[in-house]
């Protein structure tokens, strides 16, 4: 018991006397940053539909958090699928359905948000031409599945709802 109260309060004095320190080196690691949409050279994104063009604007999404901007056609759909992190939606134009397993279909506009907890199946059509922010606390990955939950190639779960990945270089 008593082993345990001193580590606690070690614990806590290195916690006070180290959080400062890691905020400011995480400051300092950020660099402020400004871009437009309009500003931003979009390409295809491997395993993802022909119709969504995108962009990394912050971190890097093979290793840890990122935020990435997104167009989608009217009429683009990125099927049933889930992500091993977290990933919150944030939109700026367009009007897209948005569908969660064991949830309620929800449309979501220009400000909406949408979030989408790790290991939790979605997937997203949008009815108008959307633009969007895709903000990820980890490695982005995209694990589609089936009906019953099955993980499916990204070919399979992109033919199942008539689109195609791009082909990449």
């Amino acid at each position: 018991m008593f082993y345990r109260r001193l580590f606690r309060g070690i614990l806590a004095v290195l916690l006070i006397a180290v959080l400062p320190l890691l905020a400011q080196a995480q400051d300092m690691a950020n660099q402020p940053a400004a871009r437009n949409l309009k500003d931003i050279k979009l390409t295809n994104f491997p395993g993802l539909p022909t119709c969504t063009v995108g962009a990394v604007v912050s971190g890097d999404p093979s290793k840890g958090p990122s935020v990435i901007v997104a167009k989608l056609a009217a009429g683009c759909v990125i099927p049933w699928h889930w992500h091993t992190g977290n990933e919150q939606l944030m939109f700026v134009s367009g009007t897209a359905r948005y569908e969660a397993k064991d949830g309620k279909p929800a449309t979501v506009t220009a400000g909406g948000f949408v979030q989408n907890p790790g290991h939790h199946a979605h997937q997203l059509r949008c009815t108008s031409a959307c633009a969007l922010y895709v903000n990820s606390d980890a490695p982005f990955d995209i694990h589609y599945v089936d009906a019953q939950g099955k993980e499916l190639t990204p070919d399979a779960a992109l033919k199942a709802v008539g689109e195609k990945a791009p082909k990449m270089p």
